[in-house]
């Protein structure tokens, strides 16, 4: 695979920079760039994930701009299918990169507005631009993974797929018994209750249906023994592994309340990688932040700004519900339950997401300096 071409010298203090903002498509890719201040950028497309027809625009971007052969470039582009790998091959070139967060970028308000490669390309140039200049809060350029810090993701969400698949087949099995007026209260040995089931009317089941209950019923075994080898797999990497993230699920287990799935969660994809400098970038990494909206005397609450994995978020509300029932002589919990606890449905949903956004702020400094949540219990 063609390589970009890395320089070793040292860019002059004197060069200007050339910026960088990469549209990138399945097909093709969209370039454009100018160093800072330049009357209009340079334009190209060219295919996709094709790093040494980069190479060469970029070359040729600087003699068009008659900057140093080999002056510094700042390149960007949006986080997407593509992941991080032009990221880290960009960076190994000593190219300057940042992976920007789509979903932060200002776009305009209006009804109606143009969209195309080259109209994203030199809008996300110009925001390179300001973010150059020193200029925050127009977009979020993302924390990039390492490639063990990636590969350590692969494992957790793949069960996650196939807890759904699995819950996906048994709501298909339940289904289409269902319509023909059939509840079975379990679907152990499905196979071979079929012989005996009957419809509504006493009838047995078409032979339609039949076929389509054992393609799915053979579907869901799949999954499951796959599934429980994953399990398996975790819980002896659990057991053995010295792996320093595996070291602090292990940690985060010894809390009463966190339990094997929750402790792993967060530890790949926040504890172990990720570098919070705050309780705030660890609320808002989960998007359990408020959201005001005050104009004149108008002054509303929205809710919480639901940014982020909502995979995290769901699983940091069970937490919250866990910890309350497990840990119930905590700080947290007595909080909770003189706040909470004894007003309606609404303000107990309120108190729960403000002691999971509480609970996960404990868990980071937990990880990070050991100190236990102030009454908590650890497991015998």
């Amino acid at each position: 695979m063609p390589t970009l071409t890395t320089h070793t010298d040292p860019p002059s203090a004197a060069a200007s920079t050339l910026h960088v903002a990469l549209d990138l498509g399945n097909t093709s890719w969209c370039l454009a760039c100018a160093p800072a201040g330049s009357a209009a950028p340079r334009v190209r497309v060219f295919p996709a994930r094709t790093l040494a027809r980069l190479s060469t625009e970029l070359a040729s971007a600087r003699q068009h701009f008659g900057l140093a052969p080999k002056g510094p470039v700042v390149l960007c582009y949006e986080a997407g299918r593509d992941g991080f790998w032009l990221q880290r091959a960009c960076t190994a070139a000593g190219l300057t990169t940042l992976v920007v967060d789509s979903s932060s970028i200002e776009v305009s308000r209006r009804a109606r507005r143009a969209k195309t490669d080259r109209l994203d390309a030199t809008a996300l140039l110009r925001l390179l631009f300001r973010h150059a200049a020193g200029e925050r809060g127009h977009w979020r350029v993302l924390h990039v993974p390492t490639v063990d810090e990636e590969d350590r993701r692969h494992p957790h969400r793949e069960l996650g797929r196939l807890t759904r698949e699995r819950t996906r087949a048994v709501n298909q099995i339940k289904g289409l018994l269902a319509a023909h007026g059939i509840v079975l209260t379990s679907l152990r040995g499905l196979p071979d209750q079929l012989a005996n089931l009957t419809q509504w009317d006493g009838q047995a089941l078409p032979p339609g249906v039949r076929e389509r209950l054992l393609t799915t019923w053979a579907r869901l075994t799949v999954v499951q023994q796959q599934r429980t080898a994953l399990v398996k797999a975790r819980r002896v990497l659990l057991e053995h592994s010295t792996d320093p993230a595996v070291q602090m699920v292990r940690h985060l287990l010894r809390l009463r309340g966190v339990g094997e799935v929750s402790a792993w969660l967060f530890t790949m994809e926040l504890f172990s990688w990720r570098r919070f400098r705050n309780r705030r970038e660890v609320a808002g990494v989960l998007g359990l932040t408020a959201t005001p909206q005050m104009s004149g005397t108008r002054r509303r609450e929205l809710g919480i700004g639901k940014g982020g994995s909502a995979v995290l978020r769901g699983v940091a509300m069970e937490l919250a519900w866990g910890w309350l029932r497990y840990q119930p002589t905590s700080a947290l919990s007595q909080w909770y339950r003189r706040r909470f606890a004894l007003g309606g449905s609404r303000q107990r949903r309120i108190g729960i997401v403000a002691v999971a956004r509480r609970l996960m702020i404990e868990l980071w400094r937990f990880v990070e300096t050991g100190r236990v949540p102030e009454g908590a219990v650890l497991k015998a």
